[in-house]
C-alpha cells in the first residue's frame, strides 16, 4: 500500500506531462503512440512497436530512456545474433594461477532495452528474451541472474509482409503488455518532421524521472480503483474473443482460431488504471478500458487462415465483442 498516494502522485504526475511534452517534441505527429508508450511503461509492461522503417521508433524509445533517467541499451537483431549476444556469456578468467569462470552480462542487464527489429532475428535469438521479460531474470550455465529494477523491453518490429522476417511466436507476444502500431503521420507532422530535422537543432534539457520516481508510478498504479462492472466487462469482453464459447458470434467463429488468455485482461485493466492516474483520477472510467483494448488484444487473438485471406484484422472484430460483452455485463 503506497502512503499518502494522493500527494505522491501530486508531485510525480508533472514530472509524467512534461516528460510527454518532450516526447512530442523531438518525435513529432505521434501523440496518440506517446501515450500508449507511456502508460505501457507506467504499468510496468514491456511494449512492442510495429512500423515500417523510418518512422521514429528507435528515437522515440532513446528519448523516453533518457527522461526516465533509465540505463538504455541498444540489441540490434539480426539472423546472426546468438542468445549469448543478448544475455552474456560464461568468460574463462586467471587469478593467481587459478582459471575460473565468470559471468560477462549481456547488453539485456539496463533499465529500457530497446531490441530492434526484433522479427530479423532468427526464433532462438528472440527465445533469449522470454525468461527475462516474465521473471526479471536470465539463467545461464544454471545461474540466474536478477535483472536491474525497474526493468522494461521495447521491441520494434517491422511488419511480418517484409522480407527476411520471423514471425514473433505466441509466448513472446504474450510478454508484451502492448502491441503499438507505428503510422505514417500526417501531410502537417510530415512537414514539421522535414523542417526540424534539416535545420540546426538547439539542445533542450531532458525532464528526468528518477528510477525510484518510475517505480513509485507503477505502485501508484496498481492503487487506482476499477469497479467490478468494468471487471465484469473485461472478462466478457476477453472471453467474447473465443470461438468455441457458447454464443460466440458467426464472425469470431469463421475468422478467430484462438481467442485472448486471461493475460489480455490483465494488460486492459493495468493499462486502464495506467491512463486514469495519468489523467489524475482516482478510479478507472469506461474510456480508459476501451482505449486499452486494441493494444492488450490485438496480438493475443490468433486469426486463421480465412481471416488472413480476407484481410480481417482484430481491429473489425472488436465492435461484435464489445457488443457481447455489453450485453453479458448487464
Amino acid at each position: 500500500m503506497v502512503s499518502d498516494p494522493q500527494k505522491l502522485a501530486a508531485s510525480l504526475l508533472p514530472k509524467v506531462a512534461a516528460l510527454r511534452q518532450h516526447l512530442q517534441l523531438h518525435v513529432i505527429g505521434q501523440e496518440a503512440l506517446i501515450e500508449d508508450l507511456l502508460v505501457g511503461i507506467l504499468a510496468g509492461g514491456h511494449v512492442l512497436l510495429e512500423g515500417l522503417p523510418g518512422l521514429g521508433k528507435t528515437l522515440l524509445v532513446r528519448t523516453l530512456a533518457q527522461g526516465l533517467g533509465l540505463q538504455f541499451a541498444r540489441i540490434q537483431f539480426t539472423p546472426d545474433l546468438m542468445p549469448s549476444d543478448v544475455t552474456g556469456t560464461q568468460v574463462l578468467d586467471e587469478e593467481g594461477g587459478v582459471r575460473h569462470f565468470r559471468f560477462q552480462e549481456g547488453p539485456l542487464f539496463a533499465g529500457l532495452v530497446l531490441a530492434d527489429e526484433i522479427n530479423r532475428a532468427t526464433p532462438k535469438a528472440q527465445a533469449a528474451l522470454l525468461e527475462a521479460m516474465q521473471e526479471g531474470a536470465v539463467t545461464v550455465a544454471g545461474a540466474t541472474h536478477a535483472l536491474p529494477r525497474p526493468f522494461h523491453v521495447v521491441a520494434t518490429q517491422n511488419p511480418i509482409e517484409l522480407e527476411g522476417t520471423f514471425p514473433l511466436p505466441e509466448a513472446q507476444l504474450d510478454r508484451c503488455l502492448f502491441r503499438l502500431e507505428v503510422k505514417t503521420p500526417a501531410a502537417a507532422a510530415m512537414m514539421k518532421i522535414l523542417e526540424a530535422t534539416t535545420a540546426r537543432t538547439a539542445t533542450a534539457a531532458v525532464p528526468a524521472l528518477a528510477s525510484a520516481d518510475l517505480a513509485a508510478l507503477q505502485g501508484l498504479v496498481r492503487e487506482v480503483l476499477c469497479g467490478s462492472h468494468l471487471l465484469r466487462y473485461v472478462a466478457e469482453l476477453v472471453l467474447a474473443s473465443h470461438p468455441d464459447r457458447e454464443g460466440s458470434d458467426a464472425r469470431t467463429r469463421r475468422f478467430v482460431r484462438y481467442g485472448a488468455s486471461a493475460r489480455a485482461g490483465q494488460a486492459i485493466v493495468l493499462g486502464a488504471k495506467a491512463r486514469a492516474l495519468v489523467a489524475g483520477r482516482p478510479a478507472v472510467v469506461r474510456a480508459d478500458i476501451d482505449a486499452c483494448v486494441l493494444p492488450a488484444m490485438g496480438h493475443r487473438v490468433l486469426l486463421n487462415f480465412e481471416a488472413d485471406a480476407e484481410r480481417v484484422r482484430v481491429s473489425d472484430l472488436l465492435a461484435e465483442w464489445r457488443t457481447a460483452a455489453e450485453r453479458r455485463a448487464t
